[in-house]
């Protein structure tokens, strides 16, 4: 006799919508508050669903970069003279998190990596949550928004995560389990210009006042791009390239998507490199290097800021040999490559043996491969060392490569 079982229909809704928690999306909010008079910003973290997240494990670095946390639920702070931590279990319902965090960051020279003055704040959307560890309900997916609340007389800010609302970006990144808002950002009284090239909007934005040629911008990045997108088949939705002038660093770097140039530093040198170029290439190339090995990502992204430049036809032959013996002669007393931190000789030395590989490979695959084959291949690695460089230099080589063989690799 057949058995006969009789479920209630709670349990039926139940075993036919599967786990609890399957495929849930609950909103996290982060809601930032520039405040100028003592060069913080208040920013609070808020959960939709606090039970949606079992923890979030944050690294606050050194002691005083965050501050004042009030927490709905359990907040425990492990202070550390390197790396301070602070654990936070949300607690159920609407969960916020809010602190504290200071935005200027002084280098030793007196100038600054970023700033807030009483009409403009340029920082890294890093500083703002600091990187955590996030354990959440399985099934669960945040959807991540940040919002700013900008002081009185403030116009705008900008960010290279899409624009939701007026001062408002969705924050999505596929890298990461937990979304968090990265990159250069600005906001302030700002000058603003805005092109798309290719599949990309470009904006080039900074303070009023600053001296930032933003046409300029936007004029080399034109002339040069169809050579980037040939080289680096990647169609980043924004680009955003931020500047300003003392006190802030006198430099450039690249971050999520975006650039800060000093607004001080020239476009195009005399000796015919491009701060700009070689940052853009960084951001297109997307190559991380393992500790000890960044003369590969340095060496190809100065590489390409000349070679770039070189095949849109904004350098002669003339100019390109002067810069030839330029690279030559500050890299001749370089006896190794392999390194903590790469300085100009050794990025000087990496490009020249970088152009030795291009010649080697074309010369052996007769013109049909070079080192864009080799970055490209590169571009798809989540990591890159010297050993791993020369194996995929080799395969596209298609054997051993004489100018790879050398002592400045060991």
């Amino acid at each position: 006799m057949p058995l006969c079982f009789k479920w209630s229909l709670g349990v039926l809704l139940i075993i036919a919508s599967g786990p609890l928690w399957a495929g849930k999306k609950v909103d996290l909010d982060y809601h930032v508050q520039l405040m100028p008079q003592s060069n913080q910003a208040q920013v609070r973290v808020t959960l939709a669903d606090g039970s949606a997240v079992r923890s979030l494990d944050f690294d606050l670095g050194v002691p005083d970069s965050y501050s004042d946390f009030k927490a709905d639920g359990q907040w425990q702070l492990t202070p550390d003279p390197e790396h301070s931590r602070g654990l936070w279990h949300p607690g159920p319902g609407k969960a916020s998190l809010t602190y504290r965090v200071r935005l200027n960051h002084p280098l030793k020279n007196g100038s600054y990596d970023t700033l807030m003055t009483p009409t403009w704040a340029l920082f890294r959307g890093e500083q703002l949550v600091p990187p955590a560890s996030l354990d959440q309900q399985d099934g669960t997916e945040l959807v991540s928004r940040l919002e700013f609340e900008l002081p009185k007389g403030w116009k705008s800010v900008e960010t290279a995560w899409p624009r939701i609302g007026k001062n408002r970006f969705r924050i999505d990144d596929a890298s990461r389990v937990f979304d968090r808002p990265t990159g250069w950002m600005l906001a302030g009284t700002l000058g603003t210009r805005r092109t798309t090239l290719g599949e990309t909007e470009v904006t080039v934005s900074a303070p009023k006042g600053q001296g930032m040629h933003r046409m300029d911008v936007i004029t080399l990045l034109t002339f040069v791009w169809p050579q980037v997108q040939a080289v680096f088949p990647r169609n980043p939705p924004k680009l955003l390239i931020v500047g300003a002038a003392s006190p802030m660093w006198r430099g450039s770097t690249a971050d999520h998507n975006s650039i800060y140039l000093s607004s001080v530093l020239p476009l195009v040198s005399e000796s015919g490199s491009s701060p700009l170029l070689r940052e853009v290439v960084q951001v297109f190339a997307g190559i991380n290097a393992e500790p000890s090995h960044e003369w590969i990502v340095d060496g190809l992204s100065e590489y390409y800021a000349i070679e770039l430049l070189r095949r849109a036809g904004g350098m002669s032959d003339e100019r390109y040999q002067t810069l030839q013996h330029r690279l030559n002669a500050a890299g001749k007393g370089v006896t190794h490559l392999r390194a903590a931190t790469v300085n100009l000789a050794m990025q000087a030395r990496a490009v020249t043996v970088l152009q030795a590989l291009d010649r080697e490979i074309r010369l052996q695959t007769h013109n049909k491969r070079s080192l864009d084959d080799v970055s490209r291949a590169l571009m798809r690695m989540d990591k890159v060392n010297t050993a791993s460089f020369i194996q995929l230099s080799e395969s596209v080589l298609g054997g051993n490569s004489s100018v790879l063989d050398s002592p400045l690799l060991r």
